[in-house]
């Protein structure tokens, strides 16, 4: 198992936005939370500066061998000088909005733009932006931007671009503006944006091919708010006609009995329905992520046609989610996919097996075939494919390792 040694330095910093709203209602969150907040109204050349003067000060302390003193009367008088003008400088009427992606994908850079709007009247203003302590697989890229004079009632935009090398929910906080002193060390107040919650989501593996049986499974009762394909339906009753109703549907007897257009409503009750079935017991995150990778790739890759895909999560519990034919979308499998994290392996590999197999089971009456997505070739995935295929289920089962696995890290099309 790889250990994170990013993650070691954030082991003390809640993960989650309630996590960090309990710490700061603690004393010492508002004790730390008074030190970050003055060590942020620095800008990062005053930082500088009072690292400077800490340490210029230790040499100063011998003012009868040293002038180092007189450095120290600089460094300290530029710095609480910037400091003492905060209060003239202040955000008044200054707004400040976050744009930002919704989600993005694991590896790639996150563009987050902040819109400043300056009130008119006064004078010009050089605004800084400055994004939030990131989470332990953040990282900013592209340096930071620089500072930008607007004038009175003018707008900028001021962009910034982190990537994260971990799936999953991510609570990032607000974004800053604010406002630069004379001199650059100090900023005259800060302007908040509305936090943000990014969900970081894997990749999606390039599958160019996928051989599976076709067939379609008796659905009891329909599939609700599923979209007609041309298949056979069945009467569900009738409704009020509405526009784009086909004309072919309307009810000449109901019509002329309420005096109002009425429309004959079908409902269908076979599908082809695939389920592709992921096992998380592993103790490797790595191929967990590959894996993951792969079962978005086949998602995406029968969310092509017209076949439903019911999206079964084998963990403590079945993590079920269905897309296609108008019920769910891609972007929906693939924040299910985000949020998956390894669970250990049993003790028994039988009884990991059967486990997953019972687990299963209430699915399997609906489905017209399965895509399973093993981490090992072990007895319990055989055990898992043989209970799918004793269901009436066809089965395809695929295990990340060897060639697939190295094509997978290599970011290569995939036949499967």
């Amino acid at each position: 198992m790889r250990l994170d040694l990013a993650r070691l330095n954030y082991v003390l910093i809640p993960t989650t936005r309630e996590g960090r709203e309990r710490f700061r209602r603690a004393r010492i969150g508002r004790f730390a939370r008074g030190i970050a907040r003055a060590w942020i109204t620095l800008t990062e050349e005053g930082r500088l500066v009072l690292i400077s003067t800490m340490v210029v000060g230790a040499f100063a302390i011998d003012v009868r061998n040293t002038s180092a003193y007189l450095l120290l009367a600089v460094l300290a008088g530029a710095l609480f000088g910037s400091v003492a003008m905060i209060p003239h400088y202040r955000p008044r009427g200054l707004t400040a909005k976050l744009v930002a992606p919704a989600r993005v994908t694991v590896g790639e850079p996150a563009t987050f733009d902040v819109e400043c709007a300056v009130p008119a009247g006064g004078a010009e203003a050089v605004l800084r932006a400055r994004g939030p302590f990131l989470t332990w697989d953040g990282r900013w890229v592209e340096g930071i931007p620089p500072d930008v004079a607007v004038e009175p009632g003018g707008r900028v935009r001021l962009t910034l671009r982190a990537r994260f090398s971990a799936c999953g929910e991510h609570d990032l906080g607000g974004f800053t503006a604010s406002r630069v002193v004379p001199m650059g060390l100090a900023r005259g107040g800060l302007v908040y944006t509305d936090e943000l919650r990014l969900m970081v989501v894997p990749r999606i593996a390039s599958v160019r091919r996928l051989d599976l049986p076709t067939a379609t499974r008796h659905q009891p009762g329909g599939v609700a708010l599923a979209s007609k394909s041309g298949e056979a339906l069945d009467l569900l009753g009738v409704r009020p006609y509405r526009p784009g109703d086909p004309v072919r549907d309307l009810h000449a007897r109901s019509w002329a009995r309420t005096g109002v257009p009425i429309v004959r409503e079908y409902q269908q009750e076979y599908f082809t329905r695939v389920g592709v079935v992921l096992d998380t017991e592993t103790t490797d995150p790595d191929l967990l992520a590959r894996a993951i990778e792969l079962t978005a790739g086949v998602i995406a890759r029968l969310s092509r046609g017209e076949a439903l895909v019911d999206v079964l999560v084998v963990g403590d519990e079945v993590h079920d989610l269905t897309l296609g034919r108008s019920l769910g979308t891609l972007d929906q499998a693939l924040d299910l996919l985000a949020c998956v994290t390894p669970r250990p392996r049993a003790e028994r590999v039988s009884r990991s097996g059967a486990r997953a197999l019972h687990r299963l089971r209430p699915f399997l009456g609906r489905l017209s075939s399965v895509v399973a997505i093993s981490l090992d070739d072990d007895a319990a995935a055989e055990a898992t494919e043989l209970g799918v295929r004793e269901a009436g289920v066809p089965c395809k089962r695929v295990t990340v390792k060897g060639e697939l696995l190295a094509a997978l890290e290599r970011r290569e099309e995939i036949d499967l």
